[in-house]
């Protein structure tokens, strides 16, 4: 039997962080191994239990997080990810990752991340956040890093505007997830 391939997925504190658990849950049925790392930000908007029930493993939700072994849990992570997902991925993590910041799990994650796996982000912010010069910037340095980007869609956003800023469907994530894992694991 195949190894089942190893995604990490990050959920940042986004009014679509709740759109997360149906990612997490259409990834496991495609036979992914999901390991959920939330921010602080993110558990504003849903708790962990939906993931670790989704998923069926602990979910991360601190940098000091312990589990069973002496390696601590974002190394651990970092080390076995196949694809490191961040969904949503607000303009804070977009920032973070584009200037080396790793000031809480995901971020060290994303900053110790072994060299053969892949960056899959989908944005989910207000659209002027999206178009603002610092934004596109960090996501010009992120792709010429080899990031790949999935969205932001365009719609009626939760601030009350219409536009580009809307998580990209689940779905379509999942889908591009699983392909890049099926992409590089030839």
């Amino acid at each position: 039997m195949a190894k089942k391939p190893n995604i990490v997925l990050g959920v940042t504190g986004s009014i679509a962080a709740h759109k997360a658990a149906d990612l997490a849950s259409l990834l496991t049925k495609s036979g992914a191994n999901v390991n959920v790392v939330m921010t602080a930000d993110a558990q504003r908007f849903i708790t962990p239990l939906p993931f670790k029930t989704l998923t069926r493993h602990p979910v991360v939700t601190g940098l000091y997080d312990e589990e069973e072994g002496w390696k601590p849990a974002h190394v651990r992570l970092a080390d076995d990810a196949d694809l490191l997902l961040i969904a949503p991925a607000t303009a804070n993590i977009i920032a973070k990752l584009a200037n080396g910041m790793a000031d809480d799990a995901l971020s060290c994650i994303a900053l110790a991340l072994n060299p053969k796996a892949k960056l899959l982000i989908a944005p989910a912010m207000n659209g002027k956040m999206w178009r603002h010069p610092a934004t596109q910037s960090n996501v010009t340095a992120l792709k010429d890093r080899g990031a790949i980007f999935v969205g932001p869609d365009e719609g009626m956003l939760s601030c009350g505007y219409e536009g580009i800023g809307r998580l990209w469907p689940v779905d379509g994530i999942a889908e591009k997830a699983m392909a890049i894992l099926k992409r590089s694991s030839k």
